[in-house]
């Protein structure tokens, strides 16, 4: 997205989101997120016999996986590296018949447990009762983990069909600045913290319209048609996941249909979309799927208020196949297309700071990968993957008022001319990462996992910001103008090693280290983690953890400013205990408080209150680009209550949060402050009903206590004709409080034998006016208010071929 001043961030933000936001519109119990490193799942439970009680020496198979296990004195069993799909379970009993269930799913880093009740041995009933499997959280994730599955991303109100915008609902998610961006604000932590992972490809950022120096963007680049699992950790996530320090969002897309051929189609006022799908090879040993969706507002209008029309492409495929029973290989690619063109028009409004700016703006991502997973009988899994990913963004900001404000009727052909190019760039990033990991089950050790990664960067920068930094945090304009043309390429190298194992019928336990060693930087970390789950009583379950966490700052922060290189990985200590209570098999209570504490992290040489962890959600580059040193520290504190109930089970589901925090960061000068995106209490409501087999009707709403922000020096700003902060008063006021209700209805139906589905929605029902930002008007040389999205109708049809 272009590099744009604080101000114009919010002049144009609602006409582009608002067309972004058009072009990409088993029975459970609590569910909680796996960690897949090893791309298969677990089968575990009881088994019983009409009386409840355990039913030892029974044998449980995966009926075509070649995987057994004989069920304990207490009728418990786990069958390890059980490969993702549909299967049923083949129970043999002491001195009883075989018994086959009805299919059960197994999903790839999830557990899926169930629960086994066979006949009496003196009836004929040739069946048992096999419950459909509840999938949970894996033995060694212990924490801050939660499940979503691809229907709620889909269908919630509010979400907008993107992952990163459902999961900001959340406990310990935020937005950030304002919601026209899908930024990650998790537990304090800086939006630039977050890792995203999709079928065990690393992304540097699913979304569109992005920098290189942000994680966020406007929406996903990723189809929520081909979801199947998100698995989201906000803390104390285990040694197999590095080079962030607060977040986890993983994703498994789905395999395409081995049946046969099938797809979907997708229409909405500015976009449409296709999904096709089938087998591979006539033994459908395989299977394939492409996503491939365009923006078209391009094509019958040329300005829809901000200048320009935005332009999208996103295509997202994947294919599997299995070469044995024991060897699987998938391929994935996840790509975007991005362009527009903002800035003054005939038509625009003169006060609006979009006006004195012409931007154009283009960018491409892609992401590919290969992975092989091979099955060392029930001994073991291992798991190959080799990674290609490569962004390039090209983009040019000119200021048409710089030189002074124009003179009446001057033709906008010569104001853009006479304007002063104050950005620029024509980078590209790329990395090509190959791993490892190795999941073995030992008799004496447990489950032992270990891993290694090795990730070779091209990155080339062309960037220039001639006139320098123009951030509100300056009291001098014009401040660290600079020329980057460096081309660097280096690596990164992690492993990793953990052990799980119970101690005793009650306790868990997951001990691990990670190493990280980062090149360009010349530095190292040692990160330890532990885990402890204990189950106290049928329906309660205690649980801890702490771990330590080491980021590498963006490569265009350090390559920035030559004093910058001396820069070091900053560091995140995770605190985390809580406990979780089973109400019944769908609903599920949890409590959880936390404290992350971190150091060394990169502050402004300059600017004694300024961090960089509270900049980051933001389009404007040239405001965050500054000389630093890794001096900083801070904070966050918080407790978290969540109850939720999981969906298809009854008519309705729903997620419900109530979290209270403090965040604390310190720049050069030592002294903490609230952080940019401390909101002291965030509630979460989410939730859906079904009305009939045909109408849905679903739910959100938001409300967080006002954030910080920093009030301007009024007396400069107005000397200067532009927005300086007051900066003994950093972060030291709140904006009011934020609220927002969002609706949404579907409806199902069938058009010539095929599945139509339609929806309609409001954003922001009640109209309510947030606040995202203060800017200053530099025409008329007066502080204003910059609001959130106001009341927005959101439409969309998905017709299945």
């Amino acid at each position: 997205m272009p590099t744009l001043s604080p101000d114009v961030r919010r002049a144009h933000a609602r006409s582009l989101l608002g067309a972004t936001m058009l072009l990409l519109t088993m029975l459970t119990r609590p569910a909680m997120a796996g960690q897949d490193t090893a791309a298969v799942g677990v089968v575990r439970g009881t088994v019983t016999d009409t009386a409840g009680q355990p039913a030892p020496d029974a044998t449980i198979c995966v009926q075509g996986a070649g995987q057994c296990d004989v069920a304990g004195r207490d009728g418990r069993f786990a069958i390890t590296g059980v490969r993702a799909g549909t299967y049923q379970i083949e129970i043999i009993g002491p001195g009883r018949p075989i018994f086959l269930s009805q299919a059960v799913d197994v999903r790839a880093g999830l557990d899926s447990v169930v629960e086994i009740t066979l006949p009496d041995v003196q009836t004929v009933q040739q069946t048992i009762t096999v419950t459909a499997p509840a999938f949970v959280l894996p033995e060694e994730i212990t924490t801050s983990g939660f499940l979503v599955s691809a229907t709620e991303v889909l269908n919630s109100a509010g979400a907008l069909q993107d992952v990163s915008r459902y999961v900001q609902s959340l406990p310990g998610a935020v937005i950030g600045t304002d919601d026209f961006r899908n930024d990650l604000i998790v537990r304090g932590g800086s939006p630039l913290e977050n890792l995203y992972i999709v079928d065990n490809i690393e992304i540097p950022n699913i979304n569109t319209f992005a920098t290189f120096a942000s994680a966020g963007g406007t929406v996903s680049i990723l189809d929520a048609a081909l979801l199947q699992d998100i698995t989201f950790l906000t803390g104390g996530f285990s040694a197999a996941y590095g080079n962030r320090t607060s977040s986890v969002l993983q994703v498994t897309q789905r395999e395409g249909n081995r049946a046969g051929l099938t797809g979907r189609a997708t229409v909405g006022f500015a976009g449409v979309g296709a999904v096709v799908e089938g087998p591979i090879g006539r033994a459908r040993s395989g299977s394939w799927v492409v996503s491939a969706r365009r923006s078209f507002l391009d094509l019958v209008t040329e300005d829809i208020g901000i200048g320009g029309v935005p332009v999208l492409y996103t295509l997202n495929a994947k294919a599997v196949y299995d070469l044995s029973p024991q060897d699987r290989v998938w391929f994935v690619n996840v790509s975007g297309i991005d362009r527009i063109r903002l800035g003054v028009t005939e038509n625009s409004d003169p006060t609006e700071e979009l006006s004195n700016l012409d931007i154009r703006y283009s960018g491409r991502r892609s992401a590919t990968g290969v992975n092989w997973q091979r099955l060392f009988g029930t001994s073991g899994i291992g798991l190959f993957g080799l990674t290609h990913s490569r962004a390039t963004v090209s983009q040019r900001v000119s200021d048409l008022i710089r030189n002074g404000i124009p003179p009446p009727g001057t033709p906008i052909e010569a104001q853009i001319a006479a304007g002063s190019v104050v950005f620029r760039e024509d980078s590209t990033e790329s990395e090509l990462t190959g791993k490892y990991d190795l999941t073995l089950y030992l008799p004496m050790v447990g489950k032992l996992q270990t891993g290694v990664s090795v990730k070779r960067f091209n990155v080339r920068y062309d960037t220039a910001s001639p006139f320098g930094n123009d951030s509100p945090f300056f009291v001098v304009a014009d401040v660290n103008p600079f020329q980057l043309r460096e081309q660097i390429d280096p690596y990164q190298f992690g492993t990793y090693s953990q052990a799980t194992r119970p101690v005793g019928s009650r306790v868990n336990t997951t001990i691990g280290v990670r190493f990280d060693r980062y090149r360009y930087l010349d530095a190292s970390a040692l990160s330890p983690r532990v885990g402890l789950d204990l189950k106290a009583t049928r329906r309660w379950t205690l649980r801890g953890a702490y771990g330590r966490y080491a980021q590498q700052p963006f490569f265009l922060f350090v390559a920035a400013y030559p004093g910058n290189r001396s820069l070091q990985p900053f560091r995140a200590d995770h605190y985390i205990g809580g406990a979780s209570y089973d109400i019944d098999p769908a609903t599920r209570f949890t409590v959880e408080a936390y404290r992350k504490t971190y150091r060394d992290y990169p502050v402004s040489s300059q600017i004694p209150s300024l961090s960089l962890a509270n900049v980051g959600d933001t389009f404007a580059i040239r405001d965050i680009l500054f000389p630093m040193t890794s001096a900083g520290e801070g904070s966050a504190t918080g407790v978290e209550l969540f109850l939720e109930r999981k969906p298809n089970i009854g008519h309705w589901h729903g997620r419900t949060s109530l979290a209270f925090s403090r965040t604390r960061y310190a720049g050069l000068d030592g002294v903490l402050r609230p952080g940019s995106f401390d909101y002291p209490v965030v509630v979460n409501v989410v939730g859906g009903y079904q009305l009939s087999p045909r109408w849905d009707v679903s739910t959100r709403l938001a409300y967080l206590a006002g954030r910080p922000f920093t009030p301007f020096d009024v007396a400069t700003s107005m000397a200067q004709r532009r927005g300086v902060y007051d900066l003994t008063q950093v972060n030291a006021q709140r904006a009011p409080d934020y609220f927002r209700l969002d609706l949404r209805v579907d409806r199902r139906f069938t058009v010539g034998g095929r599945e139509v589905s339609a929806f309609a929605g409001v954003q922001n029902v009640t109209g309510r006016r947030n606040v995202a930002s203060y800017g200053w008007d530099r025409r008329q040389n007066v502080s204003r208010v910059n609001e959130q999205l106001g009341v927005f109708p959101i439409l969309g049809l998905d017709w299945r071929f």
